[in-house]
């Protein structure tokens, strides 16, 4: 850890909440003459407050010990770099629109890697009035189901969550252009198929 990228994020954070030395301290419990010497690199803070300082800051403690928050490059809102998350604990299903770092239940989660739709992992899309029908004969056992579907375009991203037990079927509204639907297995992953 390097004391003097640590404090300078420390101190440039602080600034940015508008935050006295003295306010980040009472805030912490500390003295400011503590926050003073982590911010000229003179020390770094103890890990125990690390937490802590982590909440107020609001910013991961990964990136307070780097002493570095560089930014992802704008995406523009390009939903094309759509990328998928499933928390192996919890089954939370979440979506960046460019590089992450994304955590859920205490575990970094990777971005799941689309695969091409195939056999059992396919899915069957009509056109029914103003809507896209989707059904698939995917198994939607406990132990083995599609827990999402979504159709990503350009700039928009629709997401279904699906549950075991569940008809294979669902609808989405036809957006304007076209399109990808991606959708998760809870044993094989993430597939993707052009629309």
């Amino acid at each position: 850890m390097d004391c003097g990228k640590v404090g300078k994020l420390i101190y440039d954070l602080r600034r940015e909440k508008g935050m006295t030395q003295k306010q980040l301290a009472d805030a912490m419990h500390i003295s400011d003459k503590a926050i003073s010497k982590w911010e000229r690199g003179m020390g770094c803070p103890d890990v125990s407050l690390l937490q802590e300082l982590s909440g107020i800051l609001e910013v991961n403690i990964e990136k307070i010990l780097l002493g570095d928050l560089e930014p992802n490059s704008a995406e523009a809102g390009n939903m094309k770099k759509v990328k998928f998350y499933v928390c192996p604990t919890c089954a939370n299903i979440i979506t960046s629109a460019g590089e992450a770092q994304i955590s859920c239940c205490g575990r970094k989660l990777t971005a799941l890697v689309p695969q091409k739709a195939q056999g059992a992992h396919s899915l069957n899309v009509e056109t029914v009035e103003e809507d896209y029908y989707i059904t698939f004969s995917h198994e939607m056992s406990k132990e083995h189901f599609l827990n999402f579907i979504a159709f990503v375009t350009l700039d928009k991203i629709l997401l279904i969550r699906l549950y075991p037990e569940q008809s294979g079927e669902v609808r989405f509204p036809k957006l304007r252009g076209r399109g990808t639907l991606y959708f998760g297995c809870s044993r094989h992953g993430l597939w993707e198929e052009k629309l």
